[in-house]
């Protein structure tokens, strides 16, 4: 049984991974990697400050990461990533202006 199931797993990510392989997957692997980059980012930051803050890359690297991944749900036709980045694209925005507003 765990022999058929790591089978199973192994041909699954074959089929994920290499087998649909075109540039739509490798851009949204990409917007995925920024998406998660803003994380390291924030974690860093804080580390150093000693405190929880929100470095202004933060929203560089959600609002890059974000418009990617919605680009990648448009041309996908994936209805749960359209949803899911298009409020957030404004969201980051919308902070930004925030923060530019703040600095001035």
């Amino acid at each position: 049984m765990l022999v058929a199931f790591s089978h199973g797993l192994a041909d699954y990510l074959w089929d994920v991974f290499i087998a649909r392989f075109d540039f739509w997957l490798a851009f949204g692997i990409g917007a995925q990697l920024l998406f998660t980059a803003r994380f390291l980012v924030q974690w860093i930051a804080s580390e150093k400050a000693g405190k929880s803050v929100m470095p202004m890359a933060f929203w560089f690297f959600s609002l890059a990461g974000g418009l990617m991944t919605l680009v990648y749900g448009i041309v996908r036709r994936e209805p749960v990533i359209i949803l899911g980045q298009a409020m957030s694209v404004f969201i980051y925005v919308r902070n930004v202006m925030l923060i530019l507003k703040e600095r001035d």
